[in-house]
């Protein structure tokens, strides 16, 4: 748990991504990872996501063995369960449920749960969370983060939503103190381009690095 948190922290986005087709699933697999991506979140948004899933899997084991694979969208013990059977290297949630919290820390995974309100926040300190999920990241925005977090010193927070990848909005979120960005249709426009995703978050990454500079 702890060492997928700070691998997190040494490669600070997160791509998230869906598709039914497999092997466009490898091509966003590909495209980031050669844009320096390390952690991966695979979402359980459709019918194939299992399947898909188990896929990505092998194809990380084969080419990209230094990849963490986590599954996103879990809303519920089970589709936890499901997913930790397959070995998932992390959870994440749009939401905070109280019953995912015992079973991803009895497997020793990490776990990500979606927050929205000091509250949720509170309740997923509480259950032994330790990155949260700011969603949607761009309604909280980053004056929403520097309000509340004096208040949790202990965490980290990464937000998801509406993160864009120009400089201006990656200098803001890192400034306002974010451990890492999640970054979804921004990043994979309905019919993507490979090498353009690459490209894009190479750019992402030299900001992030300007921005812990400041």
């Amino acid at each position: 748990m702890e060492k997928t948190l700070n691998y997190i922290e040494k490669h600070p986005v997160i791509p998230v991504f869906y598709h039914d087709n497999p092997e466009v699933c490898k091509k966003a697999l590909k495209a980031s990872y050669d844009g320096g991506v390390r952690v991966f979140e695979f979402v359980n948004r459709g019918a194939n996501a299992i399947s898909n899933f188990e896929i990505l899997q092998q194809y990380k084991d084969q080419y990209f063995p230094d990849l963490k694979l986590g599954i996103g969208t879990i809303k519920s013990k089970e589709q936890a369960q499901t997913f930790l059977n397959l070995n998932t290297d992390f959870l994440v949630s749009p939401v905070f449920d109280a019953d995912i919290a015992p079973i991803a820390n009895q497997h020793g995974k990490l776990w990500i749960p979606g927050c929205m309100t000091p509250s949720e926040i509170n309740q997923a300190e509480k259950a032994n969370c330790k990155l949260i999920k700011l969603f949607p990241g761009d309604l909280l925005g980053t004056k929403f983060l520097k309000a509340i977090k004096p208040l949790f010193p202990g965490l980290k927070f990464m937000p998801t939503g509406g993160v864009k990848l120009n400089k201006e909005n990656i200098h803001s979120w890192f400034e306002a103190g974010v451990t890492s960005v999640g970054l979804g249709s921004s990043l994979f426009p309905a019919d993507f381009d490979t090498a353009e995703v690459t490209n894009q978050l190479k750019k992402v990454f030299s900001y992030i690095e300007e921005a812990r500079k400041l």
